[in-house]
C-alpha cells in the first residue's frame, strides 16, 4: 500500500506540473532566504541552508502536498534579539535545536488541532495582507532602490523609516535600466501564461533569462545595473570551504535559562505561523485537501533540529512560497522537495550564474504573486459574506501591515471572536448524525443554529465518512449556518467523488443571515 502511495509522486502527469512549479518556488525562495538571513543578523549561508532543509527534509516528512517550508520573515526580530541576547550565534543554534524538539513533542501530543479554530475571514485577511506587503516591499526593487533588501515584513524598519516612506524614497532614486527590466518581466508574468502553447515554459524562468540578458546588454551603458541590484550568494570552490560554512550549537549552554526561554518562544511562534500558513495553503489548494496539522508540527520540528545542528535558522511553513507553489500549478510535495534540491545545486555548482540575476526580476515575480493574494475580487467576495466576515478580514489586513504577522492575526482573531460570540448569543448549537459506518446511507441532520465553534467537529465528521457511502446533509431545521461551516460542506460535496462518496444537500442555502434578537424573541419557533 505504501508503494502505491509513493508512486503518485513520480507519475508523469504530476511531475510535469511539479517540476515547473519547483523552478518558480526556487526563484521566489532564493532572495527570501538571503534577505531573511540578513535581517536576522545571521550568515547569509544560514538562510540558504534553512531553505534547503525546509524543502528536502520538512517537505519529505510533511503531510501537506503544497506547503513549502523555509526561513520565516515573521521570526526575524526574535532571531536577531536572541543572537544578541544569548551572546553568540552558536548559543542561539542550541535554542533552535531545543525548539525543534519541543515542536516534535507538540505534534505527538496532537496540539496541532488548534489550527482548526482560526476563522476563515482572519486567514483570508492574513493572505491579503501578505500580498499587499509583498507589493509594497518589492516596489523599491522594481525601480532600482534596493536599500530595503532585508526580507523584513514589518511596517516600521530598524532605521525608524516605514514601508510608505521607503516607497517615496525609492521614487527619487530610480534606475531606468531596472525599471525597463521590471516592465518586461511584468509583461511576461501577466501575458505569457495566457498563451497555452507557450505556457509549457514557466513564465518566471523566462523572466529570469530575459532579465539576465538585458542586464548584460546594459553593461557600459547608462542603464547598467549596480552590484547591489543583483543577487549575491557566497561561492565555494572546494569541499573544505563548504564545510567551513557550517556552524555547530554550543551545547555547553544547555543550563542557560535564557536559552530555554528562547527555545520555547521560537517553538510556540514557529508552530503558530506554521499552522496559520498551513490553513491558508489548504484554502487556496484547488483540490481542497486537508493537511494533517500534527504531522506538520513533527516535520517542522525535525527540520528545525537539523537546521540548528548545521547552522541554519528557524523554519516554518511559509505562505509566500506556498502560494507561489499553488499559483504555479503544483500537484504534490515533490515540488517543494525539488525546489530544495535546486537551492542546493545552485549553491554548489552555479553561484556565479545565480549572481547575474537582477533583483528586479524576482521583484516582478513577487509583485504578481502579491496581487493574486490581494486581488480586488477577494474583497468583493468577503464583502458579500456580510459584515461579520468583512470587518475581521479588513482589521486583520490593517493590523498585519502596521505591526507584524502574529500580532496582526491576533488582533484579527479578537475581532473575529467578538463576532462569533455575538452570533452564538443568538445561536445555540446542536447536530445529529444518523446512521453508522456499516450503513451505506448516512444522514447528517443539522440543528437550528450551527456556529463557527462547530467547524472542527463537522470537519472531522465529514472527513471520516467511509468511502463509497451516500451522505445526506439535511439543513431543513437550520435557521443559521456559519459561512465557515458552509464552506466545509461545499468543499466536501465538490471533492467527495475522489472517495466514491455521493453527497446530497437538502435545504441548505448558499448564505444565511444572522437572526436578529427581536426575531428570536417574537418568533421563537
Amino acid at each position: 500500500m505504501g508503494s502505491l502511495n509513493l508512486r503518485k509522486y513520480f507519475l508523469p502527469k504530476n511531475l510535469k506540473k511539479d517540476i515547473p512549479s519547483s523552478i518558480v518556488v526556487f526563484f521566489v525562495a532564493l532572495p527570501l532566504c538571503l534577505g531573511i538571513a540578513l535581517a536576522s543578523g545571521a550568515p547569509l549561508f544560514s538562510g540558504l541552508l534553512t531553505g534547503i532543509i525546509g524543502g528536502i527534509v520538512a517537505g519529505s516528512l510533511s503531510g501537506s502536498q503544497l506547503s513549502v517550508a523555509g526561513p520565516a520573515a515573521g521570526l526575524t526580530v526574535i532571531v536577531l534579539n536572541a543572537i544578541v541576547g544569548l551572546g553568540s550565534f552558536e548559543t542561539f543554534l542550541l535554542a533552535l535545536v531545543l525548539a525543534g524538539i519541543i515542536q516534535v513533542i507538540l505534534g505527538i501530543i496532537k496540539a496541532g488541532t488548534i489550527g482548526n479554530y482560526f476563522p476563515s475571514a482572519v486567514i483570508e485577511g492574513m493572505l491579503a495582507a501578505i500580498g499587499i506587503i509583498l507589493i509594497m516591499k518589492q516596489l523599491p526593487h522594481a525601480v532600482g532602490y534596493d536599500a530595503d533588501f532585508e526580507g523584513d515584513e514589518r511596517f516600521v524598519q530598524a532605521n525608524q523609516s516605514n514601508t510608505f516612506s521607503m516607497l517615496f524614497s525609492s521614487l527619487s532614486r530610480v534606475s531606468y535600466g531596472v525599471i525597463l527590466i521590471s516592465a518586461v518581466s511584468l509583461v511576461i508574468m501577466i501575458y505569457w501564461p495566457k498563451v497555452k502553447k507557450l505556457a509549457i515554459v514557466p513564465a518566471p524562468l523566462l523572466v529570469v533569462l530575459s532579465g539576465v540578458i538585458l542586464s548584460q546588454l546594459f553593461i557600459g551603458h547608462e542603464f547598467a545595473l549596480k552590484d547591489k541590484q543583483l543577487v549575491n550568494i557566497p561561492a565555494v570552490s572546494n569541499i573544505q570551504e563548504l564545510f567551513a560554512l557550517f556552524r555547530s550549537p554550543n551545547f555547553a549552554a544547555i543550563g542557560n535559562r535564557e536559552v530555554w526561554i528562547t527555545a520555547i518562544t521560537i517553538a510556540v511562534v514557529a508552530s503558530l505561523e506554521t499552522l496559520l500558513s498551513l490553513e491558508a495553503c489548504d484554502k487556496i489548494d484547488p483540490i481542497k485537501r486537508i493537511s494533517p496539522t500534527n504531522r506538520e508540527l513533527v516535520a517542522q520540528g525535525i527540520g528545525n533540529v537539523i537546521s540548528g545542528l548545521l547552522g541554519g535558522l528557524p523554519m516554518t511553513a511559509v505562505i509566500v512560497r506556498s502560494s507561489a507553489n499553488v499559483n504555479a500549478g503544483a500537484r504534490t510535495k515533490m515540488s517543494s522537495i525539488i525546489h530544495g534540491c535546486l537551492l542546493l545545486l545552485s549553491f554548489l555548482f552555479i553561484p556565479v550564474l545565480i549572481n547575474y540575476i537582477p533583483l528586479s526580476c524576482l521583484a516582478a515575480i513577487l509583485l504578481v504573486t502579491g496581487y493574486k493574494l490581494a486581488r480586488i475580487s477577494l474583497f468583493k467576495h468577503i464583502w458579500h459574506k456580510g459584515l461579520n466576515q468583512f470587518v475581521p478580514f479588513v482589521v486583520t489586513i490593517v493590523a498585519v501591515i502596521l505591526t507584524d504577522l502574529l500580532i496582526g492575526v491576533g488582533i484579527g482573531m479578537l475581532v473575529g471572536i467578538f463576532y462569533i460570540l455575538r452570533t452564538n448569543l443568538r445561536n445555540p448549537y446542536f447536530y445529529h448524525v444518523k446512521g453508522s459506518k456499516d450503513n451505506k446511507e448516512i444522514r447528517i441532520r443539522l440543528a437550528e443554529e450551527v456556529s463557527f465553534l462547530n467547524k472542527a467537529a463537522i470537519q472531522v465528521t465529514l472527513t471520516s465518512m467511509p468511502a463509497g457511502s451516500d451522505v445526506i446533509i439535511d439543513g431543513t431545521n437550520s435557521r443559521y449556518i456559519d459561512p465557515d461551516v458552509l464552506e466545509i460542506i461545499q468543499n466536501f460535496k465538490h471533492n467527495a467523488y475522489t472517495k466514491g462518496i455521493i453527497v446530497q444537500l437538502v435545504n441548505i442555502m448558499d448564505k444565511y443571515d444572522v437572526p436578529r434578537l427581536k426575531e428570536l424573541m417574537y418568533n421563537p419557533n
